[in-house]
């Protein structure tokens, strides 16, 4: 009987240790898709990656800012699944955006372009949100039109 017990025990534990969190299926997402095509991104401590297509100019935004931006967000597979279209705008604070967009926005300044790849719990993380997936990888193309 004790060794049916540390069996199980030992079967549990070795089973608990091969799962794979979202947090390292998301980053080998990323790192697939970057491959794929050819992109040379930065990896932040938070986990998103990130180019700055567009330098900009002046000052970054902080959590506090207001941002008006233009902007197209995608999955993976090229599904988008919002945007601004033409020349419009749209305008938030940024304290009450995704936590990915709350670290990748003030890595622009005014005027700047960036793409970001953000992990699912940076995102919406198991929460079906729309038309997108729970626990999806979600890439945005960012301009920051300006910030107050």
């Amino acid at each position: 009987m004790r060794y049916l017990t540390f069996l199980i025990v030992a079967v549990v534990l070795f089973s608990a240790c091969n799962k794979e969190s979202q947090e390292d299926i998301d980053d080998e997402i990323i790192q697939k898709y970057l491959s794929d095509n050819s992109i040379d991104a930065t990896k932040d401590d938070s986990g998103i990656y990130y180019i700055i297509t567009e330098e900009g100019t002046g000052d970054h935004p902080d959590i506090n800012s207001e941002v008006t931006v233009r902007y197209k967000g995608y999955l993976t597979d090229g599904t988008v699944f919002d945007e601004t279209t033409g020349n419009s705008t749209a305008t938030f604070p940024l304290s009450g955006l995704i936590r990915g967009w709350q670290i990748g926005i003030p890595k622009l300044k005014q005027g700047g372009k960036g793409t970001f790849f953000i992990p699912s719990d940076l995102g919406y993380g198991d929460q079906a949100t729309g038309n997108i997936p729970a626990n999806s990888v979600l890439i945005f193309d960012i301009e920051l039109v300006s910030f107050d």
